[in-house]
């Protein structure tokens, strides 16, 4: 069962230790990408294409406050994309246990 083009969004979005350090960095609160930048070892260039990345996936959101925008975690698609493996994973322990009982018949 081939995984949904939203869930290898979010997979490839997580792919990467520091866009995982953002959503923690983000987790429980808003914030934009200078006071992110400095709580990270990147610089605001790269922080906010790291945002980019997460907000094609759907992860986070920016809300304009002024003239910054503030990023909030979303997480929606990590729970559907973490809903989708599971029934992969499940799919894929029952053929494995197909293929088990397959083998260890005395025909097989």
């Amino acid at each position: 069962m081939p995984l949904a083009p939203e869930t290898l969004r979010v997979l490839g979005a997580l792919a990467d230790p520091t866009r995982v350090a953002l959503l923690g960095a983000l987790a429980g609160r808003a914030s934009g990408v200078v006071a992110l930048s400095r709580e990270l070892p990147i610089t605001r260039q790269g922080t906010a294409k790291h945002l980019a990345v997460l907000e094609a996936a759907g992860l986070v959101e920016p809300r304009r406050v002024g003239r910054e925008a503030l990023f909030e975690v979303r997480t929606g698609p990590l729970q559907r994309a973490v809903e989708e493996m599971a029934s992969a994973v499940s799919q894929w322990d029952g053929q494995l246990e197909l293929l088990k009982e397959a083998a260890e018949r005395p025909d097989g």
